[in-house]
């Protein structure tokens, strides 16, 4: 009787103990299920438009890079007229002693008058990734005595950029160009300092009024979506410039 009665006491104890072995069975089975593919970041098409590289990301494609030989066409003395870039300098408030990055510098057109305004005690990253942009802006700093200008040689996934040391980074017609747009973001955010403006000005999409081939343009809202995926949040964009979009976030 005592036998019996201790066999039907333990079988309580028995079927628990069968349920979490098969319950943990089954969760087993489910950790263990191989996750899905990740989709590509990016898209390829031998279809495509001449003057992309058929290289698609967020369904844009991404536009071809202008040589160090068209150097002179950044020069041209109608820029300030078709583009007013000092009114675009005179939005970005920069004070005396920033760090500033000029990202696709170019033959320095911009980074000079950037270097004037942050002054001696502050500095202007010059980044390119030709070589030949960046001999042109020694041989300016040479001639005009500037000393506050770092010329940094990039790579088309990292603009070889300190950690944490930008309070703003320029990116004037030239992020559209990107071959690895999600990289370069990613390592720019990295170069800002918390709080730090990452500035990205751009032809007019919207406007088909803006003479300027299709895909040296992008759109407010493709550029919002591009950067929606990195920790920087949108602030403003500033519509005050003939041709072009100054959309402005912050990590």
């Amino acid at each position: 009787m005592n036998r019996m009665f201790r066999a039907v006491r333990a079988l309580p104890l028995m079927l628990m103990v069968a349920a979490l072995a098969v319950g943990g069975s089954a969760w087993t089975q489910r950790q263990s299920k191989p996750k899905p593919p990740e989709r590509p970041r990016y898209e390829y098409r031998k279809d495509h438009d001449p003057d992309g590289i058929g290289k698609f990301y967020m369904g844009r494609e991404i536009a071809q890079v202008m040589g160090h030989q068209a150097a002179d066409w950044l020069d041209r003395p109608e820029r300030e007229a078709e583009e007013a870039p000092s009114m675009l300098l005179r939005a970005l408030k920069i004070k005396p002693g920033m760090s500033l990055v000029d990202l696709g510098a170019g033959s320095g057109y911009l980074t000079f008058p950037m270097a004037r305004l942050t002054g001696p005690t502050g500095k202007v990253y010059a980044v390119d990734i030709q070589p030949e942009m960046l001999q042109i802006i020694r041989r300016k700093m040479k001639e005009q005595g500037v000393s506050n200008i770092i010329p940094v040689l990039g790579t088309v996934t990292d603009p070889k950029l300190p950690p944490s040391s930008a309070d703003l980074i320029l990116l004037v017609d030239v992020y559209h160009e990107f071959d690895h747009p999600w990289e370069m973001t990613r390592a720019m955010v990295r170069a800002l300092k918390p709080g730090g403006r990452l500035v990205l000005v751009e032809y007019r999409k919207e406007d088909p009024d803006v003479p300027i081939k299709e895909l040296h343009k992008m759109s407010e809202k493709q550029v919002k979506r591009e950067m929606s995926v990195h920790p920087i949040r949108w602030v403003e964009t500033i519509g005050i410039l003939p041709r072009q979009h100054i959309i402005v976030f912050q990590k």
